[in-house]
């Protein structure tokens, strides 16, 4: 029982093989850099979503459904700034700015997010500015975990 042994390189023929091409493509570099983008993105994600800091009232009510356009939203902070959508806005020009936005939108939808240490009257002072603008449909923005006035406090 033998065994043959050939030079490295050469085939029987006296011939040199040819590296033929590698038929299966290496997928882990792929998989590699589309884990880091899948991280980064997550990471990134939270980040993307800002707002103005209001310490926001606590109640029961359930969350509104979400809608095709983007809500208008307005904030009222502890100082007594207004912001339209996250721009600041001076008290004597809110209504004009209110009625050029209605004039342009197709919801009369608007959402008050009011700081819940501000006077009252400073937040009926803007549900009427909106009113007076065309924005009849106002809601009014929480967060979920206030007292159900029956002794017992929801979860959220």
């Amino acid at each position: 029982m033998g065994v043959s042994l050939q030079p490295a390189g050469r085939s029987r023929g006296g011939r040199r093989r040819r590296n033929r091409p590698m038929a299966e493509i290496n997928v882990t570099p792929m998989v590699d850099v589309m884990l880091v983008l899948l991280i980064i993105f997550m990471v990134a994600a939270p980040l993307l979503t800002v707002g103005v800091p209001i310490e926001l009232p606590k109640t029961a009510a359930a969350p509104l459904p979400s809608e095709q356009e983007e809500p208008l939203t307005i904030a009222l902070t502890r100082d007594g700034e207004i912001l339209v959508q996250n721009s600041p806005v001076e008290r004597s020009k809110l209504i004009p700015l209110l009625r050029s936005v209605a004039a342009e939108r197709k919801s009369d939808k608007v959402f008050l997010r009011a700081d819940g240490g501000i006077p009252y009257e400073s937040v009926m002072q803007v549900m009427g500015a909106l009113n007076a603008s065309g924005f009849n449909d106002i809601g009014l923005v929480t967060e979920q975990g206030g007292p159900k006035f029956d002794g017992s406090v929801s979860g959220g």
